[in-house]
């Protein structure tokens, strides 16, 4: 199914759909390991004592509420990022309970590049450059295969500046 079909007009259709680059999680996934081994290891301290039950019951709780705040949100702030190019526009959707978005019309951007420095090259993934009529340049980070997603982009900018040539 392609996102947003809401969104979407009828002529319109998807060229390329992304959530930021998946090493955007590694850290959330870190701290995951890191909650649930330590909460474990002084679980384990505690086994014996008598007052193992209340330290096993603070042990949840902070455990959960790290999870939550630094594994889980990550995780959906992830999800509901999407970077979208469509035939007519380049739209950017985030947020979990707040939602915010842009959307540029391809006949609005001037160009398009890409920065990939070191770690992006060993990840596959870099920021995305757009420039458009009057605004400042917008950088989308941690975008997967940056310079394919560049090259279409260009591509569907240059169909639309033909098809405003055949138009006019």
């Amino acid at each position: 199914m392609a996102y947003p079909d809401g969104l979407l007009h009828d002529d319109e259709n998807v060229v390329v759909h992304k959530h930021p680059h998946w090493k955007m999680l590694l850290g959330p996934v870190l701290v995951l390991f890191v909650v649930v081994g330590g909460a474990s290891y002084l679980a384990a301290l505690v086994a014996n004592t008598p007052w193992r039950l209340p330290v096993w019951i603070a042990l949840g709780v902070v455990g959960l509420v790290l999870i939550v705040w630094f594994t889980l949100a990550p995780l959906a702030r992830w999800r509901t990022t999407h970077f979208v190019i469509t035939t007519h526009r380049l739209m950017v959707r985030e947020g979990v309970f707040t939602r915010s978005g842009i959307d540029i019309p391809m006949w609005r951007i001037n160009s398009v590049r890409f920065r990939r420095g070191l770690v992006g090259r060993a990840f596959g993934c870099g920021t995305l450059v757009v420039e458009s009529a009057s605004d400042e340049p917008l950088a989308f980070d941690d975008i997967p295969q940056v310079e394919q997603v560049q090259t279409l982009l260009h591509g569907e900018v240059g169909d639309g500046v033909g098809h405003r040539a055949q138009e006019g």
